[in-house]
């Protein structure tokens, strides 16, 4: 046997493994619970959890873990041993459906946006059958939500299952009038494809904001970065391709399709590409991808960042969340087919999507909105603030054509000429690719690039899931009762296209232009977290997720507070680590390089008051005055972020932090970056950018 796929898989309980492992009759209950949702009954559960364990077992684990996914953005687990007392001073291996269906963490310490008081512990772990248990470093991992005593949810996959649950509820209502009665489940699938760089680890243990902030905080521009456009695509270094191997395998082993490596734009960064799945799947494999990179990373003398922008000057990284609705049946409800004007279900379900993305805009925005991300976007290097919609020449044509009740004249598909008779011609897609879009139609999906690359995707399929399901029901509302469906649908997507159109748009995101252009429309430009986050309890965002039984209001405040209090802690964990940074290192580097400086000119003169030391003196000088210049700033710092004590309530907070603590943490930055310019390579106390970005 192949040994990819020998190893694929080998370290979860899939659905192959049910079957063998399973009695039938227990196998088919939980498929059912799996597929629709059924309950499992307590005899089940324990037959499962027995089979669960003794597969565990012989592959070595000794422990389990509820693996869930709180609000802190990464994921959490509690290991317990599967070893249970005999009374005779021996142990047996055991593991009940009670301990497999629930558990009980602690949740007193985990963001809870008010909803728990810090005495008020007790939290549930829930087993998501969707979701396979897997085994990683020795433990059976059961992938779970987590709510409160009180029953509100603490987590992201538990309104990310309630997201699916109404897409799928309100996109088979539209399926049935157009006369499909094969569908029995429509699903959101994702392929979130995961930037990432790599630096040599022993560089990164002498930066301090690296280890603390996971992104530089300091660093002069190198002589070159990604000017020559020569990392892209090109060959991967050996020490990388050691990485990139292992990682691949060991993600094979979890079951996740990993599918696709390269190198990225900037020097040092690297992309993996999975193949599509469910979006839950995609999301717990997702979080898994990022863990793995960090675990294995060390092992080939490499670190792992995921911060959005690690580096300032060349790219940051993203994570692109490549959404699509396909059926159980196999159909790809986003795909156009070949004659897209024709294809009215397509048309209807884009018209969808559109309306959805013009009226929540605020809602994207806020589902990418974090401090990291802030520092990317907007940057000429990822999608600006601004969301808009790229669709492509012909599907811009077709609308317009069903807009104005013009004749569509559909052309032939044309055939690629690229001048070489031994190459072959293929049609070109629907589509180009605009890379400056921040929700592109890439031929049967969209491409969602606002995601930053350390983020759950959680968030983002949330709301995607969410707006799409809110428009497909009131178009199922509107239809369902229509004399003539077909004039029906036609108007409907008609009146869609003339309300929101505005949203579309197939140009540079970058230009100036379009910046101006966006305005003009009334579309948000929503430039950072702390302006982004409040608009979550917009009430028109609150009725929608209550409409859907995704959040409670009680719910979404206690997120929004979450997310705004992670923007400001991150803000002022970065400010006081540049200020030790700053005291600490830049400080005692600068004056002990000009001593250096000032006691050779002083060596020269008493040589001989003729000798020139001009360009000391002008180095001397000009570093003299940037130490000047470091302190004052230092100090500007130091008293913006004391001030922050005097600032209460998290959204003045965020606010106070992005107005005054960022402003004063560029202004250091600005003094800081030009010294390391001017101070000899030999003094400056930490590795430099053209180092560290070059040290693959």
């Amino acid at each position: 046997m192949n040994h990819v796929t020998e190893i694929f898989g080998s370290m979860v309980f899939d659905d192959a493994t049910m079957k063998e492992k399973l009695p039938r009759d227990v196998y088919k209950a939980l498929k059912k619970t799996i597929e629709i949702g059924k309950s499992l009954d307590p005899g089940v559960a324990n037959t499962v959890a027995n089979a669960m364990k003794d597969w565990a077992i012989e592959k070595g684990a000794t422990h389990f873990t509820h693996w869930f996914q709180p609000m802190t953005g990464i994921t959490a687990e509690k290991h317990d041993s599967f070893i249970s007392p005999t009374g005779d001073g021996r142990v047996i291996m055991e593991f009940s459906g009670k301990e497999l269906i629930k558990g009980e963490p602690d949740a007193s310490s985990f963001p809870s946006g008010g909803l728990r008081a810090t005495f008020e512990a007790r939290g549930y772990t829930a087993w998501d059958p969707t979701s396979y248990a897997f085994i990683k470093d020795g433990t059976l991992c059961i992938p779970t939500a987590f709510c409160s005593y009180t029953g509100e949810v603490l987590d992201k996959k538990t309104p990310l299952l309630r997201s699916m649950e109404a897409i799928d509820r309100h996109a088979l209502r539209i399926l049935r009038l157009f006369g499909d009665t094969a569908t029995s489940r429509v699903a959101t699938t994702v392929g979130a494809e995961q930037e990432y760089f790599l630096v040599d680890k022993a560089l990164y243990e002498r930066r301090k904001d690296l280890k603390t902030c996971g992104r530089t905080l300091f660093g002069a521009k190198p002589p070159k970065g990604q000017e020559m456009e020569d990392h892209y695509f090109g060959a991967i270094k050996p020490r990388v391709h050691a990485f990139m191997q292992e990682l691949n395998e060991e993600l094979w082993k979890l079951g996740v399709l990993a599918k696709t490596e390269h190198n990225e734009a900037a020097p040092a960064q690297h992309e993996l590409a999975p193949i599509f799945e469910t979006t839950n799947i995609a999301t717990d494999h997702n979080q898994l991808t990022m863990e793995v990179m960090r675990k294995v990373a060390p092992r080939h003398g490499l670190v792992c960042l995921l911060s959005e922008k690690p580096f300032d000057g060349v790219n940051g990284s993203g994570k692109h969340n490549n959404w699509s609705l396909c059926t159980d049946t196999g159909k790809n409800l986003l795909d156009p087919g070949k004659s897209p004007y024709e294809n009215l279900q397509f048309l209807l379900f884009l018209a969808a999507v559109i309306r959805a993305v013009d009226e929540y805009q605020d809602l994207l925005r806020v589902s990418v909105a974090t401090a990291g991300n802030d520092n990317r976007l907007g940057g000429y290097e990822a999608p600006p603030a601004i969301v808009s919609m790229f669709i492509g020449s012909e599907l811009e044509g077709i609308l317009e054509a069903i807009e104005t009740g013009a004749a569509y004249d559909p052309k032939k598909r044309v055939e690629m000429e690229v001048g070489v008779h031994v190459l072959p011609h293929f049609a070109k897609d629907t589509t180009d690719r605009n890379r400056t879009s921040p929700f592109a139609f890439t031929g049967n999906k969209f491409e969602f690039r606002m995601v930053g690359s350390s983020a759950s995707i959680a968030e983002a399929n949330i709301v995607l899931n969410t707006i799409v399901a809110d428009e497909l029901k009131q178009f199922a509302d509107a239809l369902e009762g229509a004399e003539n469906f077909r004039h029906a649908v036609m108007e409907l997507i008609r009146r869609t296209v003339r309300e929101h159109k505005r949203i579309l748009f197939n140009g540079n995101n970058y230009s100036e232009e379009w910046r101006r252009e966006a305005q003009r429309r009334g579309l948000l430009n929503l430039a950072s977290t702390a302006e982004a986050i409040p608009r979550f309890l917009d009430p028109k965002n609150i009725a929608l997720f209550a409409r859907h039984g995704i959040f409670s209001e009680t719910e979404m405040r206690s997120r929004c507070e979450i997310l705004l209090e992670n923007y400001h802690k991150t803000v002022l964990i970065e400010a006081l680590t540049m200020l030790d940074m700053a005291r600490h290192d830049v400080v005692p580097a600068v004056v002990e390089y000009t001593s250096r400086l000032a006691d050779g000119i002083l060596k020269k003169r008493a040589v001989g008051a003729h000798i020139a030391c001009e360009l000391e003196e002008n180095l001397l000088s000009r570093l003299s005055s940037l130490s000047s210049a470091l302190d004052t700033q230092i100090r500007a710092l130091d008293a913006a972020v004391y001030g922050a004590r005097e600032v209460h309530g998290n959204e003045a907070l965020a606010l106070y932090c992005r107005e005054r603590v960022l402003a004063a943490m560029r202004e250091l930055r600005g003094v800081v970056d030009a010294l390391e310019a001017g101070v000899a390579a030999d003094a400056w106390p930490y590795p430099t950018y053209e180092e560290l970005l070059f040290s693959e």
